[in-house]
């Protein structure tokens, strides 16, 4: 019945396309609801002939069958439930996000116990400092080249694409979420100015289409494209939450980068699945004790009753200007580097042979650079970006009140050398360096680093505030 049927459709649009009308477009479509209709009775009939052949047998195996069928249809229900998707898609994310923190802590203790353990010799703690991250990377990148090279890059074009329209499977599938997931970790975890939060995105889109693919089998509503699409929308929600712990910047992230439509729908998806993502992820750090409640990522001790006077406004707009510039220089300086590579024609060839060479010399290069007892020392290069954002957003003036040797933040402030070159070279060379680090075949983003260069800038700027005004503004005017 059903080859008839597509018989008479292709027959209905080969009319259609040579212009001649043989059949009534009303009455094509009156024949296709009775056929429809006949093919949900037979159906009906045949469940109900199955259920009575089942009720006939007196043993245990038929009651258990006809449970067995009453649970699936019970549990089909309730995962068909937009709700109960999106807490498990939360919660899923939130899981791999902390799995994926506790692997870069794991990275960082090893390159931190192998550094301490040859304190004694100046180039062995450099061939320490230098081979770790570029085994880890190379590692990374040769993983990912033999199981899904898909995984590389931050994955956040792919995913406005994919909700375009556009069919990319291969981008969607179980051995690229392996690739991201472990490729994230050692990239990550080699202390390489590169970020989490895109490539984390696209994990989560991964994390929503295998869900989707899983309940798929069971039927349903999981098997229609368009659903599937709000779902990648909301995962990408998601996918910012679980890194920041931030529902709302996850929700305007999926509105203004993901789509250019958003459907109204979708707000309430995103914002559920998002929070429920930041609260179990903040939830698993308490639980691993490396918090002591739910409090935000990166806080501020900055006063409430007066938080800033109207004369730092200037000071406020100089920022964002500066940011605005630097973003784009940064875009420029990283694609003048990309068509730097892709004109050398003999530069070109031999990377493409040599597909993990490129990625092993840069790395050489920026942890050679960032090496503590060397020039690393005139820019904190000993602090992990977590470590660098922890110092950079404390409410400590250095020009002024100093920094205590005890303190992780005194690395900004080297024997006689001001914190002002020091704050000057970091924002420098981190914005060379990550400009050169997001053109490596790796899974890799710039929102983290974006986000430690703009600290420095800022921490540079309201120290040279604090130089210029040691006692502040006050209410009457005065400075």
């Amino acid at each position: 019945m059903a080859d008839g049927s597509d018989q008479r459709a292709l027959q209905y649009e080969q009319t259609l396309m040579s212009k001649h009308y043989t059949q009534e477009l009303g009455v094509y479509t009156e024949e296709e609801a009775t056929h429809l209709r006949e093919s949900e009775h037979r159906r009906s009939a045949r469940e109900q002939s199955r259920t009575s052949d089942l009720l006939e047998y007196k043993g245990c195996c038929a009651k258990r069958r006809i449970c067995t069928v009453r649970c699936r249809r019970f549990l089909v229900s309730l995962i068909e439930e937009d709700w109960i998707f999106l807490i498990l898609l939360g919660f899923l994310v939130a899981l791999v996000s902390w799995v994926v923190d506790l692997g870069i802590h794991m990275c960082f203790k090893g390159q931190k116990w192998l550094y301490e353990a040859v304190d004694s010799n100046v180039f062995l703690q450099y061939l320490a400092w230098v081979t770790y991250p570029v085994v880890l990377i190379t590692f990374a990148a040769g993983f990912i080249k033999i199981l899904a090279p898909h995984a590389v890059g931050s994955g956040v074009p792919e995913m406005r694409t994919i909700m375009r329209g556009v069919v990319l499977k291969e981008h969607l599938s179980f051995k690229t979420f392996v690739a991201k997931f472990i490729g994230i970790i050692f990239v990550l975890g080699s202390g390489m100015p590169l970020g989490k939060e895109s490539p984390f995105v696209h994990i989560a889109g991964l994390c929503a289409a295998l869900l989707s693919r899983l309940t798929s089998r069971f039927g349903g509503i999981h098997e229609n494209e368009s659903r599937n699409t709000e779902m990648l929308a909301a995962a990408c929600a998601v996918g910012v939450s679980s890194c920041f712990a931030s529902p709302v910047g996850g929700v305007l992230f999926s509105i203004e980068v993901t789509s250019m439509f958003f459907a109204v729908r979708n707000y309430w998806r995103g914002f559920l699945s998002a929070t429920i993502s930041a609260f179990f992820y903040r939830i698993l750090a308490v639980w691993n004790k490396d918090e002591e409640t739910v409090t935000a990522l990166y806080r501020t001790g900055f006063s409430n009753h007066f938080p800033f006077d109207l004369r730092e406004l200037p000071a406020f707009a100089v920022v964002g200007i500066a940011s605005g510039f630097g973003g784009a220089l940064f875009i420029y300086l990283n694609r003048v580097i990309v068509q730097f590579l892709r004109k050398q024609n003999t530069i070109i060839k031999f990377v493409m042979k040599k597909r993990l060479l490129y990625p092993a010399l840069v790395t050489l290069l920026i942890s050679t650079l960032t090496f503590p007892p060397g020039f690393g020392q005139f820019m904190a290069g000993k602090l992990t970006q977590e470590e660098s954002l922890a110092t950079l957003l404390d409410n400590q003036t250095w020009s002024t009140q100093g920094i205590a040797e005890d303190y992780i933040g005194s690395v900004w402030k080297p024997p006689e050398v001001s914190v002002f070159v020091t704050l000057s070279l970091f924002v420098v060379m981190k914005f060379c360096m990550s400009s050169l680090a997001i053109t490596m075949p790796i899974p890799c983003g710039a929102f983290v680093p974006a986000f430690v260069i703009g600290s420095g800038l800022g921490r540079l700027i309201g120290e040279s505030m604090a130089a210029l005004y040691p006692d502040g503004f006050h209410s009457n005017g005065s400075s």
